[in-house]
């Protein structure tokens, strides 16, 4: 399949550009044997980069490959997904049966709000990754058919967002049989400078600079033009007026030869005479003595480029008969190419519109944008040439922009949007309806300036029903740059003004409006240490809402986390948790993850796992990876608490593996905490505190969840590393800092029983006293079965003789009646110590048997090693604790493994994970070589261990599989 748009307006054989040739060519060879590339052709306008690209096409290598070319260019600059719609336009796949295409399979399917000329305006926007991901889907699916060469030219004219998915895609393109070929002029600001600088910043990338002819390449071209010898300082003469750029010279050796002149010492003094502004030179002098319809249907093209000869004569003012007869004329002095209704090089096109004048070529593009507008085309074509019009757009061009920036909200391209909306606040300083859009186009690529809009929107907005839903988005946006505060007071005067103006009977209408503002309150105010006391004392004087409405059924989701981390009373938490899950409508991802959050504390592991496995499967089916990464890394903490140990590590890896390939990695914590936490557990402290170092996100200790997690992980890893003072000093400040957070759950962070664990360990079981209290009375108050097993632990362990014994039997027993598997084989372990060393082996080794067996079923290997060894020193009998072929397996294999014995074939599982179909190759590859299994129907035996349910795997097939 090839695709090749070729711009015939330079000479036709190549010259001086032989090494650049074979740079390509080995480019695509190694691209055709999995490696992939990336190689910029930089070099001025007429440097010969696009006669470059053309050989290239043309060559063998690239008939060996699927090639698609594309042209990006002025007029529609920065038009969202503008150049993949030039890459992909020739496959037809925007057509009403491109869903029946085999290249949209799967998640390719996303793809289509970019590739559509006429993204639906009805719904909500289109997230920025899912059509991301399609596209990315969309080219592995090019490849299934053969190597990939993807082309585009004049991309200093791309736009944000193409460049970005070209970016997402390269960094997804280990070991693919993929090369991506851009042509960027380097006189030229770029459209995106800082996507195009990501782009070159990669380490498969390339760069090749055009550089000037020489005057022996010269001195060939024009043997080639003159058909005659020449002399070498006639060609001397006009590499240097010409700067060897080759446009200029094939123009400038034609014009002479049309002249007369002789390439030789008497034709020295007409180089000159010509000199480098030849291509202005030819045009002027090409109107000048062609009747004025000429100039008028060249200028026209200039302005709406390859267009409808209907088109053209219409902003020319000339009949249609008399436009194909100057595309002819033009065609035949080469002003115009000869393949295409376009001119002949950009260079030719900034001598055309300059010989317009400024005034004239401003009313004539304001034209343009009308006779497209009244053609139908859509907005954003319109909108386009709108923003190449100066000074403030007139009324109906707002309108125009404005349907512009919905549709290119639709297509999930959030810069095209904001382009367009800023021209509208251009003429509307003082619009809601400019500056509200806006902030919404800016809340992910610019939320700074998201909020400045924001806040001057709230200024202007006079009535509170108008105000309140600029305040709920305020608070959102301030959410993603840790402005907490700010929301929390912006939200918190909105919503004393609305419920003054609503009264204390307000409709159903107004009373869901004023529930989704506190609930937004609760959610920006959560979040950070600095308001969570604020949102709980103003939440503390609040009735439960009902849960009949998507507003009310986020607030009891926020409502019970406030529940939770009181830790008073669990029924109430688990009676607001139920409610904010019962709808059969769908719940959006804080209700499931917080409510999932308060089941977990409250040892409901099927209600909590339900919830995650829902919440994971709208991330996967809406591609949204950062809540799908969040929610796997809490599902892996939840498991591990559980003693799901194997299965978390699953997770916890899998969410790893995927920030790897995210830019926004360094600003979430929680895929390496959870990793970190498991691994310890799995007896690897040192690889647990290397991952816990990678964590950089700013401000983390001001953070009321995430910063606890990451201390609790950094204390563990010390004290399994034989530093005691150090994870003390850790449990200690994850204390304080709970207690500054008001967070009084016994079983979120039990640091108190771990601190008292280590005391007793150290031998200071005295300095405890206060630890044990604290952690009784939280348990007391919580009352699950798990709490008052932590708090009987803590008692237990710092107590001598009997009383310790009881204390610890105590713990075994709680724990054997909750979810906390791992707990239990603690319990059981330290209860076996402690018999141990007042003098009955025959009960110790009784209980260390029992916690070797449960630390090995929760996959807690170090535990379960400590557990063997204190056993055999009781005068127990054990085979050394070793790994299980599957414990080899890494977290990741052993998901990829999971899904692939309950029959996910390697696409849905590379869709599901968000990971390459290379990727999940190499970790079957793995997985045989570990498991010694040949094929996919072994692996389901092999794998089959007790466990914890887990509703994963069978969940994310029967979605693919939904799909397909």
């Amino acid at each position: 399949m090839v695709d090749r748009k070729t711009d015939s307006g330079l000479p036709g054989a190549l010259v001086g550009r032989v090494a650049e040739l074979e740079a390509l060519t080995a480019h695509a060879e190694a691209a055709q044997r999995g490696r992939s590339g990336v190689v910029v052709l930089s070099g001025p306008a007429g440097i010969g980069k696009t006669s470059l690209l053309r050989a290239f096409l043309d060559g063998d290598a690239c008939r060996k490959m699927t090639v698609l070319h594309g042209v990006c260019g002025e007029v529609v600059a920065g038009a969202g997904y503008g150049g993949v719609r030039a890459l992909f336009g020739g496959l037809g796949l925007s057509a009403e049966d491109a869903q029946d295409s085999p290249l949209l399979r799967g998640s390719a399917r996303r793809a289509l709000p970019a590739l559509s000329p006429h993204p639906g305006e009805e719904g909500p926007s289109t997230a920025v990754y899912p059509v991301l991901h399609g596209l990315y889907w969309l080219a592995a699916n090019l490849m299934t058919q053969g190597p990939l060469v993807l082309v585009l030219d004049d991309v200093h004219w791309c736009d944000e967002r193409s460049l970005r998915w070209i970016d997402f895609l390269l960094r997804r393109a280990d070991q693919l049989p993929l090369l991506v070929v851009l042509a960027q002029r380097t006189e030229a600001e770029p459209v995106a400078p800082a996507a195009l600088a990501d782009i070159l910043a990669q380490p498969r990338s390339s760069v090749i600079r055009l550089h000037p002819l020489t005057r022996t390449e010269v001195a060939e071209m024009a043997r080639r033009v003159f058909a005659a010898p020449v002399a070498l300082s006639f060609a001397e003469r006009a590499a240097a007026v010409c700067r060897g750029n080759p446009l200029t010279v094939t123009r400038l050796l034609r014009e002479l030869r049309a002249k007369g002149v002789s390439p030789d010492e008497s034709g020295i003094r007409e180089i000159a005479e010509v000199g480098q502004y030849v291509v202005a030179m030819s045009v002027r002098a090409l109107f000048d003595a062609r009747p004025g319809w000429v100039r008028d249907v060249a200028t026209a093209i200039a302005v709406l480029g390859e267009e409808d000869p209907e088109h053209i004569g219409a902003l020319a003012g000339v009949p249609a008969a008399r436009v194909a007869e100057a595309v002819d004329l033009l065609r035949g002095v080469e002003v115009m190419a000869p393949d295409r209704a376009d001119l002949a090089h950009d260079v030719v096109r900034s001598a055309v519109l300059d010989a317009t004048g400024e005034e004239p070529l401003a009313e004539l593009r304001a034209r343009a944008a009308l006779l497209l507008s009244d053609a139908g085309r859509p907005a954003e074509e319109v909108a386009n040439q709108v923003l190449l019009v100066p000074g403030t757009p007139q009324p109906w061009m707002g309108w125009v922009l404005r349907e512009a920036a919905a549709q290119a909200e639709h297509r999930g391209a959030p810069e095209a949007a904001a382009r367009y909306l800023y021209r509208v606040l251009e003429a509307e300083p003082d619009s809601l309806s400019a500056h509200v859009p806006l902030a919404k186009a800016l809340a992910e690529i610019n939320p700074a300036e998201a909020i400045r809009l924001l806040r001057r929107a709230l200024s202007l907005a006079t009535d509170i029903r108008t105000k309140a839903p600029i305040a709920v988005q305020f608070g959102l946006t301030c959410l993603t740059v840790q402005q907490s505060p700010a929301a929390v007071r912006v939200l918190s005067e909105v919503l004393d003004e609305l419920e003054v103006a609503l009264g204390p009977d307000p409709d159903p209408r107004d009373r869901e409006l004023r529930t989704l503002v506190q609930s937004t309150l609760l959610i920006s105010g959560s979040d950070e240490k600095a308001t969570i006391h604020t949102v709980r004392e103003r939440f503390a004087r609040i009735s439960e809402p009902a849960g009949d409405t998507p507003a009310q059924r986020q607030m009891l989701a926020m409502m019970t986390v406030l529940s939770a981390m009181e830790g008073r009373s669990v029924r109430r938490a688990v009676g607001q948790a139920r409610r904010a899950l019962s709808s059969s409508d769908r719940l959006d991802n804080w209700s499931l993850l917080f409510s999932a959050f308060t089941l977990g504390l409250a040892d409901e592991v099927e209600g909590a796992m339900g919830a995650l496995d829902h919440a994971l499967r709208q991330g996967q089916d809406n591609a949204a990876v950062w809540s799908y990464v969040i929610t796997l890394s809490y599902r892996a903490l939840l498991m591990h608490g559980f003693g799901a140990i194997p299965d978390a590590l699953a997770d916890a890896q899998t969410a790893v593996e995927i920030i790897a390939d995210e830019r926004w990695s360094g600003n979430v914590t929680m895929p390496q905490t959870a990793l970190a936490t498991i691994l310890i557990d799995r007896g690897e402290p040192e690889r647990a505190e290397e991952l816990l170092a990678t964590v950089t996100r700013p401000n983390l200790e001001g953070f009321v969840m995430e910063y606890h997690w990451y201390l609790m992980a950094r204390a563990r890893a010390r004290w399994a590393l034989g530093d005691s003072s150090g994870a003390l000093r850790l449990l200690f400040d994850c204390g304080a800092s709970l207690e500054e957070s008001g967070f009084a759950n016994p079983a979120f962070l039990p640091w108190w029983a771990e601190a008292a664990c280590v005391l007793a360990a150290e031998k200071r079981a005295d300095e405890a006293g206060d630890l044990v209290e604290h952690g009784a009375e939280l348990a007391r108050r919580w009352s699950t079965p798990r709490a008052f097993g932590l708090a009987a632990l803590a008692r237990g362990v710092t107590t001598p003789g009997e009383a310790g014994i009881a204390r610890l039997t105590e713990a075994v027993e709680h724990f054997s009646g909750s979810p906390a598997r791992a707990e239990h084989a603690r319990a059981e372990f330290l209860l076996g110590g402690a018999l141990l060393d007042i003098g009955r082996p025959r009960d110790a080794r009784e209980r260390l048997r029992s916690a070797v067996d449960l630390a090995q079923g929760c996959g807690a290997l170090a535990l379960a090693k400590d557990a063997r060894n204190r056993l055999v020193a009781a005068g127990g009998r054990m085979r050394e604790i070793t790994a299980s072929p599957v414990d080899l397996l890494t977290g990741t294999e052993r998901k990829v493994a999971q899904m692939a014995s309950s029959g996910a074939g390697n696409r849905e599982i590379a869709e599901s994970l968000f990971v390459t179909v290379r990727t999940v190759e190499t970790h079957l590859t793995s997985v045989y070589r570990k498991l010694s299994v040949s094929q996919r129907g072994e692996l389901a035996s092999v794998l089959s261990t007790p466990r914890l349910p887990d509703p994963q795997a069978p969940a994310w097939v029967s979605a693919s599989r939904g799909r397909r």
